[in-house]
């Protein structure tokens, strides 16, 4: 789908413009994403495999949940109707726990020109993983790994074609915060 998108500025401000995604990927314009990574108590992070038919990095895994936020629409109003469509999980703006903005700067060989910030937030999954659904188109699987596991999979994600291999830096900072939520 080609939504409308808010353009901001390289520092993350609004311009009061907007464009369809498509253009906005095309011309490189920068704009926002809600990331939202979920994490059990017993510490477990919800990873989600992109769906196959994805543009980039098709079924590597990734982020629990993350969309780009529509023209208009707060950054916390992205998280909560993500969550919804990408898992079928209803949550509130209460249940997420802002834990930076990440700029993320980069162009792919197929034209896609992604200048994103990418608003990052932990919840707690509080649910079972099979009361999770996902989204056909975005999601081809879910599943739960446990911090350890999480760890082992980054050492390696150069070559172990799990993770998107350029995002390490980021996963290690979610992964620092997540950790320490749980010892808290």
């Amino acid at each position: 789908m080609d939504e409308l998108i808010d353009i901001v500025t390289k520092t993350g401000k609004p311009t009061g413009k907007t464009a369809l995604k498509s253009k906005i990927h095309s011309k490189g314009y920068y704009h926002n994403t809600a990331h939202i990574w979920f994490y059990t108590k017993d510490g477990q992070i919800l990873l989600a495999q992109r769906a196959a038919t994805k543009t980039i990095y098709p079924l590597l895994w990734d982020i629990s949940v993350a969309g780009h936020v529509d023209a208009g629409e707060t950054i916390e109003q992205a998280a909560i109707r993500e969550t919804q469509e990408e898992i079928s999980l209803t949550i509130s703006e209460t249940d997420l726990q802002k834990i930076g903005v990440f700029p993320c700067f980069q162009s792919y060989e197929n034209g896609i020109i992604d200048n994103e910030f990418h608003h990052t937030y932990l919840a707690e999954l509080k649910v079972p993983l099979k009361k999770l659904k996902p989204q056909p188109g975005e999601v081809e699987a879910l599943e739960l790994v446990t911090v350890e596991t999480f760890k082992s999979l980054l050492v390696n994600s150069n070559t172990n074609s799990y993770f998107v291999a350029s995002n390490r830096d980021y996963y290690e900072k979610v992964l620092k915060a997540i950790f320490m939520r749980l010892s808290s």
